[in-house]
């Protein structure tokens, strides 16, 4: 059974609907440690496997959750621990760096950075640290000890802009991004272009709850909901965001309003427990199988052959798809499974701005 031990009761204060806890270190970080018994397929005392958690961190029901199924499996398979840090909104490249350098003094390895935000420390920490492979998701990395795992988030939201498109009863849909990046902005344009591709009488609205280096936009529920109420109010009545536990208040706003459909994101969010009041308004999710790359790279480093370079899960290789939970999208699979096929043999050609 794994145990979890906390850095100190006094200094943690954990936010309700983010579920996020951030500790009063000098790291910025939430600190959380569990370990097991090895496994037999781990052989000895396993790895450990140490996680930078992104904001919103384990229980963010979306980005951050999905990295944390895959260590869970990882560990479950190999034995071993983990030792989770978790960022805040407020912090510098300095507190990445010291996150990172951290858990590598600590003799974890692999460690995984959860976002784009690590691209610049995980680089520079991974050239300290030559003998331990960190794993980098959402940007590529120039060392060589790092294994840059990216996904085609916009070929996965080209196929919930056909599922929007098809299920508008008012021909009028939205997307919310957490904040204006290159990668969020690949989950606006993949959408919108679905939606016209499918049907160009169908408006879009695309709104950012935060801009530049403002990265609470990915755990603010509270904006989330504003804004999902606000694309309600003007007619939407299918609501795509992409913007980590923010996307909970958006889901929560869209299933307020009789007839309006939320996908989700990252995870099948339709079977988040914490979701489960508003699982009948969830029509499918993106789901962008971060488990999976994470997974493979903890994997890689257990049999000693790490993975470098950059590994990219697209559709075509399950990297990205839409959950079926739920059966809300089973009527249009026929649509669906089409685009899918333009899109895999390169017939359709999906942006990413």
């Amino acid at each position: 059974m794994r145990r979890v031990a906390k850095l100190s009761a006094a200094c943690i204060a954990t936010a309700a609907l983010a579920l996020t806890a951030t500790a009063c270190g000098s790291t910025s970080s939430d600190s959380n440690s569990s370990s097991s018994s090895a496994s037999a397929s781990g052989g000895g005392k396993g790895i450990k496997i140490g996680l930078a958690y992104d904001v919103g961190g384990r229980g963010d029901r979306s980005f951050n959750d999905s990295a944390a199924r895959g260590a869970d499996r990882a560990e479950k398979e190999f034995g071993g621990s983990i030792k989770e840090l978790t960022a805040k909104t407020s912090d510098t490249e300095a507190d990445r760096e010291q996150r990172l350098t951290d858990l590598a003094s600590a003799g974890y390895n692999p460690i995984v950075a959860v976002g784009f935000s690590y691209a610049t420390s995980v680089d520079k920490v991974a050239k300290q640290f030559p003998k331990v492979s960190f794993g980098l998701i959402d940007s590529v990395a120039t060392s060589p000890n790092v294994d840059s795992i990216t996904f085609t988030e916009e070929q996965g939201s080209y196929l919930a802009g056909v599922a929007a498109a098809l299920k508008t009863k008012k021909d009028h849909v939205g997307f919310i991004g957490g904040v204006d990046t290159p990668l969020i902005k690949k989950f606006a344009a993949g959408y919108v272009q679905g939606v016209h591709d499918t049907n160009a009488k169908v408006k879009v609205d695309v709104q950012y709850l935060t801009h530049g280096s403002d990265l609470s936009g990915f755990s603010s529920p509270d904006k989330g909901k504003e804004a999902a109420s606000g694309m309600l109010d003007n007619g939407a009545d299918v609501i795509y965001t992409a913007a980590g536990s923010s996307g909970n208040g958006a889901i929560e706003a869209v299933h307020g309003v009789k007839g309006a459909w939320a996908i989700g994101v990252d995870s099948d969010q339709y079977n988040i427990p914490g979701l489960a009041a508003y699982k009948t308004s969830i029509l499918t999710s993106m789901v962008k199988n971060v488990d999976v790359g994470v997974y493979d790279f903890i994997k890689s480093v257990h049999d000693g052959k790490p993975l470098t370079g950059n590994q990219v899960y697209s559709l075509a290789k399950g990297g990205v798809g839409l959950a079926t939970s739920g059966g809300y999208i089973d009527d249009i699979k026929a649509q669906l499974d089409a685009a899918k096929k333009k899109i895999v043999d390169g017939t359709v050609k999906v942006k990413t701005s």
